[in-house]
């Protein structure tokens, strides 16, 4: 396996196990409820340090680790300060903080994350899995040293979220509109994403035209391009009309014998007339109950860079922008990530908690789903308190809003079939209508770049 060598790796290597192990020490006037190490914990201090005094109760407990680590830009001012014993590295910190200029940042990011990516390795379950956000700066090193620490043979994906909504006008060669989840299981072999839920607009794509006793289907083409040596048989419909083969070019997916069986029990559809070309009924009943997830992470799905911002904002109440953390990760981006990598009971860990989105996003799903889920975030900055920390206790308290919140509930494109099957669109629409109206003050509907959205709205 191909490694990674920098600057500065043989002194990093195993300086995990040098760090000395220190107590968790509770401030209970911070605290909402109990104070409990295994309980919810936001821990403020160096994070590898943290990750050390973690390890006696949660080393391999912790099933869910997502990390926004410094993206490493050279703007972003982070100091490389782990007290390693070397003078090269010694060296390097008369020149903190690291910015664009300095030679060796991308040396130091590397020294840096090193031993923090080794105790969260130990601290893993073997049934768990790591989710690191991160862009083009470092996401190739990032690869080559989660290959060596977890695996290569336990990387999972590598997922796409579109960041922005907008293209940057300003940008000199390209607007940079996303950024990257590096997903690594501990044991890929055992690993497995959760599915997501099946949105509306898929359970609309099933009806029951026939009354099936068998409920909800679809159908699909009987013909297929693949040759297959028993499919080149005439049929004749229900209306007594003779379809001499399967169309030029193509075959008919099944034998003669298997067609039979499957029209004998009521799984050919031959369309209102019972004159159509056959086609093959698929059954609500008979798909995953879920969504298996994709790489590609739209805005309209996981939140953008501009949400996230003024979610903070409405949260914390601060009178302009220039108060509030740079760059938090939007809700539903980290909600997402809980989605699929986590049961009811599990442990969620951030170790670089920011904003402290992922602590929200375990509180939205433990309160979505009934479950119990615990998070530890770790975060040294001065802002620990004031912001990660207030954060929390006033999404569990409550906090007050002022404005209009809408929710997305339904978007469709909207193409020239969909046109003609217009009917059967407004009445998903007033369907949804139906379902969520008592839900909101208002459900409006757009019609925004070829998309029809429907939007709850509470004011």
């Amino acid at each position: 396996m191909t490694e990674l060598n920098f600057k500065g790796k043989e002194f990093v290597y195993n300086h995990h196990l040098a760090v000395p192990f220190r107590p968790l020490v509770p401030d209970e006037s911070k605290s909402i409820g109990p104070v409990a190490l295994d309980g919810n914990l936001i821990i403020q201090g160096d994070n590898l340090h943290a990750l050390k005094a973690l390890m006696p109760l949660y080393a391999g407990k912790v099933d869910c680790i997502f990390i926004d680590p410094p993206y490493n830009t050279g703007n972003e001012g982070w100091s490389y300060n782990d007290n390693v014993n070397a003078p090269m590295i010694k060296e390097w910190l008369a020149s903190n903080p690291i910015g664009i200029e300095d030679g060796l940042r991308h040396d130091k990011w590397c020294a840096m994350m090193w031993p923090r990516l080794r105790l969260l390795h130990e601290l893993l379950s073997d049934e768990g899995s790591i989710w690191i956000t991160l862009d083009d700066n470092e996401v190739h090193r990032s690869r080559e040293m989660l290959d060596e620490i977890f695996g290569e043979s336990n990387f999972v994906a590598s997922c796409i979220w579109q960041k922005v909504f907008s293209p940057k006008n300003t940008a000199q060669y390209f607007s940079e509109d996303h950024d990257y989840v590096l997903i690594y299981a501990k044991n890929k072999e055992t690993w497995r994403p959760n599915l997501l839920a099946r949105t509306e607009e898929m359970e609309a794509r099933y009806s029951n035209p026939d009354s099936d006793p068998r409920g909800p289907w679809t159908s699909g083409d009987l013909s297929a391009r693949n040759f297959y040596g028993e499919g080149t048989y005439s049929i004749v419909t229900p209306a007594g009309r003779e379809i001499a083969g399967p169309p030029k070019g193509m075959y008919w997916r099944v034998s003669k014998k298997r067609f039979e069986e499957l029209d004998a029990n009521g799984r050919i559809w031959w369309g209102e007339d019972k004159d159509n070309q056959p086609r093959l009924k698929r059954y609500l009943s008979d798909v995953k109950s879920g969504r298996v997830p994709q790489t590609l992470w739209f805005y309209d799905e996981v939140g953008h860079t501009q949400d996230a911002k003024k979610l903070l904002l409405e949260i914390l109440d601060f009178e302009n922008s220039g108060d509030v953390f740079i760059s938090p990760k939007p809700l539903e981006l980290i909600k997402k990530v809980i989605d699929l990598a986590t049961a009811k009971n599990s442990i969620v860990l951030d170790s670089f908690a920011g904003s402290g989105t992922a602590a929200h996003a375990v509180l939205q799903a433990n309160k979505e789903d009934g479950g119990t889920r615990r998070f530890i975030l770790v975060e040294m900055e001065d802002y620990a308190d004031q912001l990660t920390a207030e954060r929390i206790r006033r999404v569990i308290k409550g906090y007050k809003f002022s404005g209009t919140q809408r929710s997305e509930l339904f978007r469709e494109s909207i193409t020239w079939s969909k046109i003609r099957k217009a009917d059967r669109l407004i009445e998903n629409v007033d369907a949804i209508g139906n379902l969520h109206g008592h839900e909101y003050d208002s459900i409006k509907k757009t019609i925004k770049d070829n998309e029809l959205i429907v939007t709850g709205e509470k004011r």
